[in-house]
């Protein structure tokens, strides 16, 4: 069955940077699409950013410039590079897959998530 475990999720002060990992397993990690979702209190789950089974990369506006999504496909590894981290970026970040080549916003299989903490 699909896994997805997150890591590297903690607690860093305004400007920071964190890199969030997503080891897979399950699947032939290259056939799916793959995706960063994150959720705060209170507020929906929303897409931070995806890669294609063709490498191409799509982000959320609130993240462009500040986050880079990269796999390592030998690892069968997802990451999520935050750099510049606000105080809005606090929430439960979730790794996702897809099962189309391309990401649609909605996957199949999620993550347990991993908190990230954004101090002020």
């Amino acid at each position: 069955q699909v896994q997805l475990v997150e890591s590297g999720g903690g607690s860093v002060q305004s400007g920071g940077s964190l890199r969030l990992s997503c080891a897979a397993s399950g699947y032939t990690y290259t056939s799916y699409c793959m995706a960063w979702f994150r959720q705060s209190p209170g507020k929906e789950r929303e897409g931070v950013a995806s890669i294609d089974t063709d490498g191409s990369t799509s982000y959320a506006d609130s993240v462009k410039g500040r986050f880079t999504i990269s796999q390592d496909n030998a690892k069968n590894t997802l990451y999520l590079q935050m750099n510049s981290l606000k105080p809005e970026d606090t929430a439960v970040y979730y790794c996702a897959a897809d099962r189309r080549r391309r990401c649609t916003w909605s996957p199949n299989y999620w993550g347990q998530g991993t908190q990230v903490t954004v101090s002020s």
